[in-house]
C-alpha cells in the first residue's frame, strides 16, 4: 500500500521486452536505500516488486496486463518516473490508500495556468467517470490528488508549485497519457452497487 505522496523522481534506466511482459530497471537511491529483494516500490502509480538491485538502483518483472493498462511511454529508457516506497504501518497517512492497482490511463487534455497553481484536465473513460467524484481523491502517475472539478468525460486537478516541481507533473503536455488509480473506496461501492447491496453470508 502506498500514499501517493511522491518521494522522489526516478530514471528508467534500461527496459527489455520479453514477449508480452517486460523487465525495467529504475534509478532512485532513496528508494532502494532500504529495500530488499521481495518489496513494493510504486514506479509512477504501478506497483512494482523489486527483483534486484544495486546502490541506486532496482530491477522488477512487469507483467503483460501491467503494460496493457499503464502509458506506453514510461517503458522507456531515459524515462523520468515517480517513486514511492510502501508506506510502513503507523505512518502518518499524508495522501490517501493507494494500491498501484492502475485502473488504465487518461490523456491530458488541457493545461492552465491560474496564478501560483496549475489546472491540468484529463479525459475519463466511460468506465471510470462513476468513480471520480469533485473533492474525491484520485491517484495520478502515483500521485495522491484531489478531483477539482469532474465532468462526465472529464476530471481536473489543482497543483500547488511544490507538487509541480517534485513530481512528473510539472512537466506534462497536452495529449500525453498518465496512469489513473481511482479510490479503492468508490471501486468497492460500486461493485456492492452491482450486487444491489447484497453481501454474502
Amino acid at each position: 500500500m502506498f500514499t501517493g505522496i511522491i518521494e522522489e523522481l526516478g530514471e528508467i534506466l534500461a527496459w527489455e521486452k520479453n514477449g508480452d511482459a517486460g523487465r525495467v530497471t529504475v534509478r532512485g537511491p532513496l528508494a532502494v536505500s532500504d529495500a530488499s529483494t521481495g518489496d513494493s516500490i510504486s514506479v509512477s502509480g504501478v506497483c512494482l516488486t523489486v527483483v534486484e538491485q544495486g546502490p541506486d538502483w532496482f530491477t522488477a518483472d512487469v507483467m503483460g496486463q501491467t503494460l496493457a493498462m499503464s502509458a506506453p511511454a514510461q517503458w522507456a529508457e531515459g524515462v523520468t518516473v515517480n517513486l514511492e516506497r510502501a508506506a510502513s504501518v503507523g505512518d502518518r497517512l499524508g495522501g490517501h490508500i493507494v494500491q498501484g492497482h492502475i485502473d488504465g490511463t487518461a490523456e491530458l487534455l488541457e493545461v492552465r495556468d491560474e496564478g501560483t497553481w496549475r489546472v491540468l484536465r484529463f479525459a475519463l473513460a466511460a468506465a471510470h467517470a462513476p468513480l471520480v467524484v469533485d473533492k474525491g481523491s484520485i491517484a495520478v502517475d502515483g500521485i495522491s490528488l484531489t478531483v477539482s472539478a469532474a465532468g462526465d468525460d472529464w476530471f481536473e486537478v489543482s497543483l500547488i508549485p511544490e507538487t509541480l516541481e517534485r513530481t512528473t507533473l510539472g512537466r506534462r503536455t497536452v495529449g500525453e497519457l498518465v496512469n489513473i488509480e481511482t479510490d479503492i473506496l468508490a471501486r468497492h461501492v460500486a461493485r456492492l452497487a452491482r450486487f444491489d447491496g447484497r453481501i454474502p453470508a
